[in-house]
């Protein structure tokens, strides 16, 4: 029984890589943030490593925290509010509503944001340069049929590509929004507020 134990343990190193080393960290230190499994309300930033939001597209009812857990993985990373019309391009506050909301560019952090109407899509994107025209988009309440879905939100990304894609400025974090509002700046402890 050992001896399988042994093996099984062994084959399963084989398929997944090896076992990660363990880590210490000082007292004091903030844990990487990381979003719980299958968690409404709950996206990872470049998740496993890719150019993408994990989910990418989901909905959220009016009064959800939505919160995004950022990797500190060496590249710093935003979700940055866009609209369908331009993927890539920070949304700008108007006579009429103020600016889109934006983490700023970070890494090892949380950002929260609170939906405020669940009828009307939120679109976003990550403001690094080339990884909105890689496809790193997502979409809140988007509408399942027509032209303004998700999958055609992405298309319009990626068909503006890495090359075409503007460089934006980041100012650190935009706490305002269209739809939603983001009540506090990036930080290692999400404190979600209503």
């Amino acid at each position: 029984a050992g001896f399988a134990l042994l093996f099984s343990f062994l084959a399963a190193a084989q398929n997944y890589g090896p076992i990660p080393p363990t880590t210490v960290t000082a007292a004091g230190a903030a844990p990487i943030p990381s979003a719980p499994p299958s968690t409404a309300g709950h996206v990872d930033v470049a998740a496993s490593g890719t150019f993408a939001f994990s989910p990418n597209n989901f909905t959220a009812a009016n009064g959800t925290i939505v919160t995004f857990y950022f990797p500190n993985a060496g590249i710093d990373h935003s979700v940055t509010q866009s609209s369908f019309a331009d993927p890539c391009t920070p949304l700008a506050a108007t006579a009429n509503s103020s600016a889109g909301f934006d983490s700023g560019l970070t890494a090892g952090d949380q950002f929260s944001i609170n939906i405020t109407d669940d009828t009307k899509p939120i679109w976003f994107h990550c403001k690094q340069v080339t990884h909105c025209g890689l496809g790193m988009v997502g979409s809140i309440n988007a509408p399942t049929a027509g032209t303004n879905t998700f999958a055609n939100f992405m298309a319009a990304a990626k068909a503006i590509g890495a090359q075409g894609e503007p460089t934006e400025t980041d100012n650190g974090p935009v706490l305002s929004g269209v739809n939603a509002i983001a009540a506090a700046a990036p930080s290692n402890t999400a404190t979600p507020s209503n």
